[in-house]
């Protein structure tokens, strides 16, 4: 059975926060420990193969195609997506190199614009399964999914049968829930209403994707099978980057993303470089070494 995973909401993650502050004397937090389960990870040369469902322009498949290729990087810099990336190697050694091989477009929206789970899994059955691969389906802004702006904004799987291989979707949320599935580039649904940040690639939806596409990427390598890093019921993990919500910079706290660097020309916020001149803002991934959630800046 395809295991999944499901992002916790922001109202639970403020709530949680301030819930653990106000009552600290009374309520001891769960030490934040993901435990390995002895299953498989993805590791060496990495297959990200794309299902675009829907329109999506040039532009914006160009900047989530630069995104997977900058994390592959061989030239990993302090500040690189590429040393970003390079945290997943802690979890039992080895590296995972990504990088994207094959593409299929479905602009005509040939299972509608109301999608369920099984029609996510029939997309990513588009491209052969393999034991190495990551299949990924990217739903345009005007696509509905099954729980999506309600309970996740993206999910990761295992397929069925002999070609094991892994799945990920992840929605655009630019007209349907912005302050759910693009914080901090939108004003957050629930919590404290600080301004947003500005977008790095000046697109709130795509940039939205990116955080959930590096949150889902790192999560199903590290736990592709549901027996690999994570803490919690399996049906509900918290997983490498999962277990870090709402953090992005060191200062971090719930409203607030934490330090960002800022560019200087355009005011968007960022902490991560990419190939071709682009910029990221990335989560922040749990490190196995120190037990922490580890942050760019």
């Amino acid at each position: 059975m395809a295991s999944f995973y499901r992002f916790a909401t922001l109202f639970l993650f403020f709530f949680s926060c301030f819930f653990n502050t106000s009552h600290s004397a009374l309520v001891q937090e769960q030490p934040l420990l993901l435990k390995y389960h002895n299953g498989v990870l993805l590791k060496g040369n990495v297959t990200v193969n794309l299902i675009w469902y829907g329109e999506f322009t040039p532009i914006q498949r160009s900047i989530i195609v630069d995104f997977i290729h900058s994390l592959g990087s061989k030239r990993a810099s302090p500040l690189s997506a590429a040393s970003w990336w390079k945290t997943t190697e802690k979890y039992r050694g080895g590296s995972s190199s990504l990088s994207v091989v094959h593409q299929i477009l479905h602009e005509k929206y040939t299972l509608g614009k109301l999608l369920k789970t099984t029609h996510l899994l029939a997309l990513a059955s588009k491209m052969n399964f393999a034991i190495n691969s990551i299949n990924v389906v990217l739903t345009a802004k005007d696509v509905a999914v099954d729980g999506f702006c309600m309970n996740r904004c993206g999910t990761h799987g295992s397929s069925r049968g002999s070609a094991r291989g892994t799945y990920i979707w992840v929605g655009n949320s630019e007209t349907q829930c912005p302050g759910y599935c693009a914080w901090p580039f939108h004003q957050p649904i629930y919590g404290p209403q600080t301004p947003p940040l500005v977008a790095p690639n000046g697109d709130v939806g795509v940039d939205g994707m990116i955080i959930n596409l590096a949150t889902l990427l790192a999560n199903t390598v590290t736990n592709p099978f549901n027996s690999g890093y994570f803490q919690g019921p399996p049906t509900a993990p918290l997983e490498a980057v999962s277990a870090c919500t709402g953090i992005f910079g060191s200062g971090s706290y719930p409203g607030y993303p934490g330090r960002a660097l800022v560019d200087k020309t355009t005011g968007a916020s960022y902490n991560a470089h990419g190939n071709n001149g682009r910029k990221y803002l990335l989560p922040a991934m749990w490190d196995p070494v120190t037990s922490a959630c580890k942050t760019m800046v």
